[in-house]
């Protein structure tokens, strides 16, 4: 009977790709035993891969709606802080304001008018407060200033009350309120923003728009208030004490009656907040609900990786005892 054998060259080569499956396979089952998780989940899943796909998928949604939740949480924070100290400065000028007009001495309303000049440059810097490299109250144009300086706001102001020939009080105001709410006014010369912020996707069939800007009706009103004590301040009417202290008294109560829509603004604001913070629970619930159904797909029986850990380790050794056998061969013992 004839026998076929198989060459050195042969069965050296078939010796190394055993020891190169066994080392894989030990390699595998370590990796296993150490993570808990499958090396191979399309074997593991025996090709079914169509739900873990779709984990995949909505986790990965999850996680970008994460990432948009938390920038709008700290816009927002950063936007009511910016809200709180302009209600903080306001309502302390609107005081003094009040206090001095009934006193009616100049130096008495010219000091209650410096407090309000300088709340209106405090008050302008916060609506231009920016959030990274985007402004707050700017809507759209989040790149530049929400607001003019607070000079060049004066100057477009008393510019529009000469231009009238307002010389009481009331006509004043009649005027500001005017330039306040005109489109070639305050919105021309004064607001630098655009239309609010578009909104976003924070959930599944939900968004969101933090579209406060700059041009809000409150914060023209609040606007208004610290222009008209502003630019007695700077001296306008000098010498007309009765009308400036009338002008000083309406400022002071403009701004005490912009006060609620101030809270108003600062309590749509806090709804936002509200929505975003519940936005964030659900989608981190969701997430780890499906965390958890995606790793029970691919966990692994750490009993059975373990047995199988053995079993590669002996076929291992199995292979480099023959090997080192059949290296130590002589043709004697051959024969």
């Amino acid at each position: 009977m004839t026998s076929i054998g198989v060459g050195d060259l042969a069965q050296s080569h078939l010796m190394r790709r055993h020891t190169a499956n066994a080392k894989q396979e030990l390699a595998r089952r370590s990796e296993e035993l150490t993570s808990g998780r499958t090396a191979d989940t399309p074997r593991h899943l025996a090709g079914d891969l169509g739900t873990l796909l779709s984990i995949d998928s909505s986790l990965a949604r999850l996680n970008g709606f994460g990432a948009v939740t938390r920038e709008l949480a700290m816009f927002s924070g950063a936007m009511q802080t910016s809200l709180s100290t302009i209600a903080s400065l306001t309502l302390d000028a609107a005081t003094g304001l009040i206090s001095a007009s009934s006193s009616a001495t100049t130096t008495s309303l010219g000091s209650a008018s410096g407090v309000a000049h300088s709340a209106l440059k405090s008050t302008i810097s916060a609506l231009n407060t920016r959030f990274g490299d985007r402004s707050l109250f700017a809507g759209i144009a989040t790149s530049g200033a929400a607001i003019t300086d607070s000079e060049t706001l004066l100057n477009a102001a008393q510019s529009a009350i000469t231009a009238a020939g307002a010389t009481d009080a009331s006509s004043i105001e009649a005027v500001l309120d005017s330039w306040f709410s005109s489109p070639v006014g305050y919105q021309d010369a004064g607001y630098l923003g655009a239309n609010g912020l578009t909104s976003v996707p924070i959930s599944a069939g939900e968004s969101m728009a933090l579209d406060i800007t700059a041009n809000d009706p409150a914060l023209r009103q609040t606007l208004k208030g610290l222009v008209m004590a502003s630019l007695v301040d700077r001296g306008l009417f000098t010498g007309q004490t009765t009308l400036q202290k009338d002008l000083v008294q309406r400022a002071g109560e403009v701004l005490l009656a912009s006060e609620t829509d101030r809270a108003y603004l600062a309590s749509r604001l806090g709804g936002m907040q509200a929505e975003i913070d519940r936005a964030q629970t659900r989608n981190e619930s969701e997430s780890t609900a499906l965390g958890i159904a995606r790793a029970g797909m691919v966990e692994i029986d750490p009993y059975e990786s373990a047995t199988r850990l053995q079993e590669a380790e002996t076929q291992l050794q199995l292979i480099y005892t023959v090997t080192a056998r059949i290296s130590r061969l002589s043709l004697a013992d051959y024969l």
